[in-house]
Parts: C-alpha cells; structure tokens; sequence
C-alpha cells in the first residue's frame, strides 16, 4: 500500500504540474483583427432551437463572406428557420446534403458536403450551439495568419447554467488540461498533439481540398481531433487555442444530454481498449480514490498522509482551472462527485460499443468505435 501511495501522489503532482503549464501558458485568441473573409459553415441536424441564435451572431461578424447550414435531413424545423433567416440576410444559404452514403457519420457526411460547396479562402465549422463574439471570425484568423497556420480550433467557453451543468461541465477542461500540455502543442509538430473541439474548427480552404476535405475522418465519431491528427501527419499545423472571449457554447442543458453526449464521445475517443482502461485506471485511482483513502490519516498512518497529499494536489488542479475559466469553485469541491459520473459513463459507453448495441446521436445510431452506421 505505501508504493501504491507514492505512485499516486507522484502522479497527481504530475497532474498539477501539467495543470499549471496550461494555466499559465496556453494561449487565447488576440484581438488584432484580418481583412481575409471566410464560410462560415454549420451543420444542422434537428437544431430549430440553437439555429437562430448561433446565426444572429454569425451575422454580427462583417468578415463573413458566406453563411452556408447544411439540413442533414432533421425532422424538426431546422429547414424552415435556415429559410426565414436566408430572407434577412442573402449571406445564408442552406444545402440539403445527400442520403448518407455508406461509412460515412452524419456530421462528417454534413461537414464535407458544406466544404465542397463553400467559396472563401477561409472555412469556419461552427455547431449550431456555438455563438462567436462580435469579432470572434477576423481574430481568427489573424491567429492563423501570425503562426502560419491552417488548421485552427478554438476551445470554447463553457456556459453552463444548471446545477449538473456547473457540477459535471468543468471535468471537461480537466480531462484535457490534465493530459494535453497545450504551450507544447503550439512547438512541436508531433500529430499526438493534435486536439480539436468540434463545435469550432478554422481551416485553410485549398489545405482542406487537398486533404480530401473530411473524407479521412468520414466514419469517426471523435471526428474533430482525429482530423487535427490528420492534418499534422501531413506535414501541416494545427493548434488548439483557448477560446474563452471568441467562441462559447452551452453543450448540454440537462443531466440526461450530459450523459448522453458523453457516452456518445468517451469510448470511442480511444483507438482501443488499452488506452481506454488505462484513462479510466488513472481517473479512478489517482483522481477518485485518494479521497477515500485520505481517511486514513485519522490514525496517523504515512499512507493516509500520502494519499491526503495526492487528494489535495486534485483539488489544487481543479481550482486553478476554475479561476482561469471561471467555473463555479464549489464544483472543485464537489470534485469526487463528477468523477463518479466521468467512470460510470466510461463503463456506459464502453458498453454500448462492446456489445454491438452501438451509440445513437441524433436518431442515429452507430456500429463501434470508428462510427460505422447500423
């Protein structure tokens, strides 16, 4: 027990250690502003709710050139708000992207079908659940002008309104900020470096078309990072930058979307089961388990001490992350709590996979890991 102890602790000092090279070092969008102008491209699948607003502030951004929403076959209103908003603004224009064709998911399938029919140097993917600052696109891609880039994603700030959304929302930033070393990423080009967040993805139009647009990614669910990855196998940069002040966006709005998103995402996230069952081997015994075991300093014990040691170095990463992306700090410590929900939907979506059940998104459900439709 004590050699376990002090793995333990030595890993969560490393986890802080990782937390505070990303506090202190992972950059934000800057405010100098480009006179290049994009597509914005959105992919829309029974999204009536989110559409309207996203578009207001898609709109609100003069560099816009284009505003193309791809109705990938929603059985809502989506069709109908993409044509009320085109009548006010001749920038929207909403596509009706084929029948999914075989090995391809519904959101790539909707992404490249945008991406073929967009005219601007620049591309902007934006979820319909996204909503950019005033200025959000220009600074964008000033970004990508400096650092001479092609491929830009914009982490983007949670906003969170609900107890479970406050409570569940903030592991997020964790689990990346405690894996990712984000100021590496932004010097090195090794293609394990590439992250993205799906919801905001800047590209490159000519680099995107001659990387075969998203086809590389087509049967990806964890479609976002894998195409970063792609992109830097290829010999071009990619970076991920916080997106606090740029882009915001409120992912779930209830304790049943949380766990159905990430059940969708966490599984197949991994290549295979050995990176899988070693995430959840170090959220559970280095992230959940100290705070039980810290108990064992009542008796005075070396262990309970190391552990309590460990347990703290957590709640020390989960307030540094609080204070730089303004999450609630009563949810750092709630943190044993979240991290319960984070393992139990691990084992869910491993599940769901592992079974051959698949995973539903969106009123389609998918084979395994690589996303392949039922």
């Amino acid at each position: 027990m004590l050699v376990f102890s002090i793995i333990v602790l030595a890993l969560s000092l490393g986890t802080l250690g990782v937390v505070l090279l990303n506090v202190i070092g992972w950059r934000r969008v800057g405010k100098a502003q480009s006179t290049a102008t994009v597509s914005v491209l959105i992919p829309a699948r029974n999204e009536e709710a989110n559409l309207p607003e996203c578009l207001e502030t898609v709109r609100a951004n003069q560099s816009v050139h284009e505003i193309l929403v791809a109705d990938d076959h929603s059985t809502d209103r989506t069709g109908a708000v993409v044509d009320d908003c085109a009548s006010k603004d001749e920038r929207i224009r909403k596509i009706t992207p084929l029948p999914l064709p075989d090995g391809w998911g519904g959101k790539t399938h909707a992404c490249h079908s945008l991406g073929q029919e967009a005219t601007a140097d620049w591309l902007l993917f934006l979820d319909a659940d996204a909503r950019l600052a005033d200025d959000a696109v220009a600074r964008m891609v000033r970004e990508c002008e400096r650092r001479n880039l092609t491929f830009l994603s914009c982490w983007p700030e949670l906003e969170m309104r609900g107890f479970f959304e406050r409570l569940l929302m903030p592991l997020l930033n964790f689990v990346l900020l405690t894996l990712f070393p984000a100021p590496l990423a932004a010097r090195r080009k090794n293609h394990a470096l590439g992250v993205a967040h799906g919801a905001c993805i800047m590209v490159r139009s000519d680099v995107y078309r001659d990387l075969g647009g998203h086809e590389p990614v087509r049967s990806e669910l964890f479609e976002d990072t894998r195409l970063a990855q792609h992109w830097r196998m290829k010999g071009h940069r990619s970076l991920c930058l916080d997106g606090t002040g740029t882009v915001r966006v409120r992912m779930y709005d209830s304790l049943g979307g949380i766990w159905s998103g990430f059940r969708k995402n966490l599984f197949p996230a991994f290549r295979g089961q050995v990176g899988f069952w070693l995430f959840m081997l170090l959220h559970g015994a280095v992230y959940l388990l100290p705070f039980a075991l810290a108990l064992m300093v009542i008796d005075g014990s070396i262990v309970g001490v190391l552990f309590a040691c460990a347990a703290l170095a957590v709640f020390v990463s989960r307030f540094l992350l609080a204070l730089r992306f303004g999450h609630p700090l009563w949810s750092a410590l709630l943190h044993p709590f979240a991290e319960l929900f984070l393992l139990a939907i691990g084992i869910a979506s491993w599940w769901q996979v592992v079974t051959g059940r698949g995973v539903e998104w969106k009123g389609r459900r998918y084979l395994n890991t690589q996303g392949e439709p039922v």
